[in-house]
């Protein structure tokens, strides 16, 4: 697999738009390909900014954004715990780092966003398998530092399933799987970095063990990524706590 950053201007409210960033930096695409966008680009892009006033309007606006949240005082760091998308996440995903005086949320539809993204390239390119994937980072318990996950993704298949396949040893395989999304993103986010390197954009190729898929996802395919929080195996630590309803 080979990853590269692609470094871009300060990416501003209003100073460009979603399109414009994508053709003015993505000069060349193979085929087979993943272009990876930081979700804080592509919600300032959107206009999904709101100026800073007070920390208490973060705190408001993670709310808004969360299905559920964690008020702050059930951390001791005072970070407020949330659920957006079916996905674990900081204040909702709501960010100020590198937001130049706002506070940045994810696109209002991830989604439709990556979908897209990943048509404009396809067209672009005149090329038919191109994945697209909008990124954020995220802390995993009782380990240090970030890694990434997939806020959406587009033109392949975000899981590999190996339950029913034998081990190398004959063993049919029980539960496991691999979110390929999921995987991908960590690389990019690691390639983008988290400080002032001003590198939002991420191709990813030669990716032997991706299937491309010549369209977006299905909201089938969508859903079989979520686990019920009842369902999870961790359950039993994330139910043990009263989530508060979010606003979203």
């Amino acid at each position: 697999m080979k990853v590269t950053a692609i470094k871009t201007e300060k990416i501003l409210p209003d100073s460009i738009s979603l399109f414009d960033l994508l053709d003015k930096y993505v000069v060349e695409l193979r085929e087979k390909s993943v272009v990876a966008l930081a979700s804080k680009v592509v919600g300032i892009c959107e206009g999904r900014v709101v100026k800073k006033t007070s920390e208490e309007q973060k705190e408001e606006l993670a709310k808004q954004e969360a299905d559920y949240y964690l008020p702050r005082e059930y951390n001791q760091y005072g970070f407020m715990l949330t659920i957006n998308r079916n996905m674990m996440v900081a204040s909702g995903g709501v960010d100020e780092s590198n937001g130049s005086g706002y506070y940045v949320l994810w696109p209002k539809d991830p989604q439709k966003s990556a979908n897209e993204i990943r048509e404009h390239l396809v067209k672009k390119f005149n090329l038919s398998e191109i994945g697209v994937i909008i990124t954020d980072s995220k802390l995993t318990p009782l380990r240090r530092g970030v890694t990434g996950y997939a806020v959406a993704h587009s033109g392949f298949n975000a899981l590999k399933n190996y339950i029913g396949t034998p081990d190398i040893f004959g063993r049919l395989l029980q539960a496991e799987q691999t979110n390929v999304a999921d995987s991908l993103t960590t690389a990019a986010v690691f390639e983008m970095g988290e400080g002032n390197e001003q590198q939002p954009l991420v191709i990813a190729e030669d990716l032997i063990s991706v299937e491309f898929q010549k369209r977006n996802p299905t909201e089938e395919e969508i859903e079989n990524l979520k686990i019920a929080l009842g369902d999870d195996v961790f359950s039993s630590l994330l139910t043990t706590v009263k989530w508060k309803k979010g606003k979203k």
